[in-house]
């Protein structure tokens, strides 16, 4: 990725990127493909995806891992095998496939093929979360660089002008709120915490009331691996939001991962309440089956 800013995911992210249920991410954890709250990049999206799949298919975890340990003992330069190698499941069978020919992984050749847009698209979809775009700009001039920058934080390949923009902005006005949590949320996806923190609480500085800034915080404390410090930027966001979607979404996996599911299931209703067809409400369905199952019927 050289001359692009590389974006850097957390667990929340992964959730709602790959629609991860609790059963799945099981079985991710057994395939050592999760390794905790943060640092993953896209070609580890797309080795999930592909875990993701073939689990889908019928393929076990112990067949996987069969399959993965033949593969780095083949190619031992594989970082990523799920990202680099396409595998299938033929006959229940977990083969390595060309675009002609399909080979056993313990003995075959393995080639190099990534189906990229639709999980990109899945990606892109998770920008606009923790953004602020005001109704009301305070300086022309600031405003005119905080749409410059707006245009550009979609892409990652212009994440480093849409800082150098960002920055600008609150160079001619530092009270400039919104900016300085934007500019937080792109330090942050590039796995600049410090930095990213810095400007979320400038941002709160400017604007104790900017609850993005705050559920911003909660994000990347929750990257950090600080769950009770994410749990309270979350309630913090809730106080000043009670309806806040995203709130209650990421407080909901927060809670369950340190261990308060009887907490958590208020949070997945509440936010199925709030936005039933979204794609994310497959995950907080799965979740409250395992956290709050449905009484058994009377006999």
């Amino acid at each position: 990725m050289s001359g692009q800013a590389e974006r850097i995911y957390g667990m929340r992210e992964l959730t709602r990127i790959l629609t991860l249920t609790p059963k799945r991410i099981g079985q991710l954890r057994r395939l050592d493909l999760l390794r905790g709250e943060s640092g993953y990049t896209f070609r580890d999206l797309l080795a999930l995806r592909a875990a993701g799949a073939l689990l889908d298919a019928g393929a076990s975890v112990r067949q996987m891992r069969l399959a993965l340990d033949a593969l780095r003992k083949r190619d031992p330069d594989l970082v990523q095998p799920l990202a680099e190698v396409r595998l299938v499941l033929d006959g229940g069978r977990l083969l390595a496939q060309s675009d002609r020919v399909k080979f056993d992984p313990r003995t075959g050749q393995t080639v190099l093929d990534l189906d990229t847009p639709s999980l990109e698209q899945a990606a892109a979809a998770t920008l606009v979360t923790g953004l602020v775009r005001p109704l009301a700009p305070p300086v022309e001039q600031a405003e005119t660089w905080f749409e410059r920058a707006s245009e550009w934080d979609s892409d990652p390949a212009q994440w480093d002008d849409a800082i150098d923009a960002y920055r600008r902005v609150v160079a001619i006005d530092p009270t400039y709120a919104a900016a300085w949590n934007n500019l937080g949320l792109l330090l942050h996806r590039m796995g600049r915490y410090d930095e990213a923190r810095t400007s979320y609480e400038s941002a709160l500085g400017q604007d104790p009331t900017c609850c993005e800034a705050i559920y911003n915080l909660g994000s990347l404390a929750e990257d950090r691996g600080e769950l009770e410090e994410a749990v309270r930027c979350y309630r913090q966001a809730l106080a000043l939001s009670p309806d806040y979607g995203d709130a209650h979404f990421n407080l909901a996996g927060a809670l369950a991962r340190s261990g308060r599911a009887d907490e958590a299931v208020g949070h997945w209703q509440r936010y199925l309440e709030l936005d039933a067809g979204s794609p994310w409400a497959r995950i907080a369905r799965a979740h409250l089956e395992v956290l709050d199952p449905p009484a058994a019927p009377n006999e």
